[in-house]
């Protein structure tokens, strides 16, 4: 390979869908977007970080044969690099007597040229990469690819303050190329563009941020890669939920490469890109876990509604089945808007009254229950014995079970253990109800792209427009035990996203005896929580693996 400067540098960017933990089929998508990215005539790709183990592989990092089987896969593809084409920087774990490291492999020529390792281990948030990696032992400068120097921090590099971007500047990188795994939530684009632009500003360098694509687990992982320029401007935008594999073309003027050539994507708007995130969450948590189709149980209810909306966009109506399991307190009017709900998505739509195993349940405890008051109890055998339907039709079709509780349920309690928080993973865990109401109408005008579900109004108006109710009871309404949900995802967001103190909260203009209330839900619901299952991270702070509270806690903000 010639190492005279060349005037122009073409850099495919391989924006993927790894799969953790499927070293092979990574290595499969690795070639064929290195045999893409050839055919547009690029020099060199950069993929997404640990793209070979996928991101974020966790404790599967201890396991030494998971290790064997990345560095294997990484000296396997640098030896693809032998036929001319181009050279790739590619993320992969690699044990070395420093430690375990978060690091690229740089080829070309059919060689390994060039190793680079993470310095700066994330330890917040949903990050825990300290549990499994060492730090790097010392910043190892920029690499000679053909005559030019390239700098490769590993994305925490760029946003932490350790100096890893200054440095490589000082040591003559002429270009910084970044793999990343940047989880989503909502407008973390702006949040990335600033994080680039700040570095640019310090090293005068262009920069290259590739993000990984795809659901792993709660993490949704959107893609959006893109470039700032040397001028502090945007050079490319990728695509947001969307795979690609896309050629930009970099040309030297004076001491600078600038960007002649690349993709302008349009970034999707608040409503749109949850909806995204949340249906590509729910697709690649079934595929890549083997599912061949979901249930979920249609109430008549918003939540059950959006989320069969989901299933059906992000699956096709063909794997969704959706069971009405009406009982005494079934209005006549939520079995006909979930029939009309699912008429409109083309999913197959079952009907199992409940009334003979509530019953039974009911018959059964009598003894036990004899000079007791009739309440809670009696209303979650209802929800229980859906839960206990909807699990054996999972059982015996094997399709997994969609839950449907959104976050301001979730984080009051108001929500059955071993009934309606039954299934598998949960799509909208993540969102408040007011968000459900305005995704709900947002998809009633729009057919995101990639979705497989029909255009026009799949979310009957008469679900959204009617209180919401859970329905266990004669005339019933979430507004007999809860706040008004404007209030409540207010008071929730204060307490849950910005750690906010009962005082500060009030002086928003929220009644002290509600604030107190709603903490005090918040709190004894943890233990709910913790058994719930996995839903789609949309907000700066999940419940899970953003916000890890203790089951057993006095606390209280007075």
């Amino acid at each position: 390979m010639a190492n005279t400067a060349p005037d122009i540098l073409r850099i495919a960017v391989a924006q993927l869908n790894p799969t953790v933990g499927d070293v092979a089929g990574n290595l499969a998508k690795a070639r064929e977007a290195r045999a893409d990215a050839a055919r547009q005539g690029a020099d060199l790709v950069l993929y997404t970080e640990l793209f070979l183990a996928g991101y974020p592989p966790e404790d599967l990092v201890l396991k030494p044969s998971f290790l064997k089987a990345c560095e294997k896969a990484a000296e396997d593809f640098a030896k693809d690099t032998a036929d001319g084409g181009p050279g790739v920087i590619i993320g992969t774990p690699l044990k070395r007597r420093s430690g375990t490291h978060n690091s690229i492999v740089f080829a070309d020529g059919g060689k390994i040229i060039a190793e680079r390792y993470k310095l700066d281990l994330p330890n917040y948030g949903e990050f825990d990469e300290k549990r499994v990696f060492q730090a790097g032992p010392e910043l190892q400068g920029p690499v000679n690819f053909r005559g030019v120097r390239i700098g490769i921090p590993i994305c925490e590099d760029i946003w932490g303050d350790v100096a890893v971007c200054e440095t490589l500047a000082e040591s003559g990188a002429e270009i910084l190329l970044v793999p990343n795994g940047s989880p989503y939530y909502r407008a973390k684009i702006d949040v990335r563009h600033q994080v680039v632009i700040r570095q640019v500003i310090e090293t005068g360098l262009p920069m290259i941020y590739a993000n990984q694509l795809g659901g792993q687990d709660e993490l949704i992982f959107d893609g959006a890669s893109f470039a700032i320029g040397a001028d502090k401007t945007l050079a490319f935008q990728m695509s947001q939920f969307e795979d690609a594999v896309d050629v930009t073309t970099w040309k030297r003027k004076g001491d600078h490469w600038v960007c002649s050539e690349g993709p302008m994507s349009k970034v999707p708007e608040r409503e749109e890109a949850d909806y995204r995130a949340c249906m590509l969450g729910l697709r690649d948590y079934v595929n890549k876990n083997g599912f061949k189709n979901v249930v979920l149980g249609l109430s008549g209810g918003i939540d059950s509604a959006i989320c069969a909306a989901l299933a059906v966009d992000a699956l096709g109506e063909e794997r969704l089945r959706t069971v009405m399991m009406p009982y005494r307190y079934t209005s006549k009017d939520s079995l006909k808007d979930a029939e009309d709900c699912a008429r409109a998505l083309g999913c197959r739509y079952d009907i199992v009254p409940i009334s003979e195993p509530v019953e039974g349940f009911r018959h059964a405890l009598t003894q036990l229950f004899e000079g007791t008051q009739e309440g809670i109890t009696e209303e979650n055998l209802q929800s229980r014995a859906r839960g206990t339907i909807l699990m054996a039709i999972s059982n015996k079709f094997g399709s997994m079970v969609v839950t449907t509780g959104n976050k301001s349920e979730m984080s009051v309690g108001y929500a059955t253990l071993y009934g309606d928080m039954n299934g598998g993973f949960n799509p909208i865990k993540d969102l408040y109800k007011m968000q459900v109401y305005a995704l709900s109408r947002w998809r009633n005008a729009h057919v995101p792209p990639g979705a497989l579900g029909p255009a026009g109004e799949v979310i009957p108006k008469s679900i959204i427009d009617k209180a919401p109710s859970a329905e266990l009871r004669e005339n019933q309404t979430d507004q007999d035990s809860l706040p008004p949900y404007p209030v409540l995802d207010d008071i929730l967001e204060c307490l849950v996203e910005n750690e906010m103190s009962v005082d500060d909260i009030v002086a928003r203009g929220h009644d002290r005896a509600t604030v107190a209330r709603v903490e005090h839900l918040l709190y004894i619901a943890e233990y709910k929580r913790r058994q719930a299952a996995p839903g789609v991270k949309i907000t700066r702070k999940n419940f899970g693996r953003d916000r890890r509270y203790p089951i057993t806690n006095r606390f209280r903000d007075r």
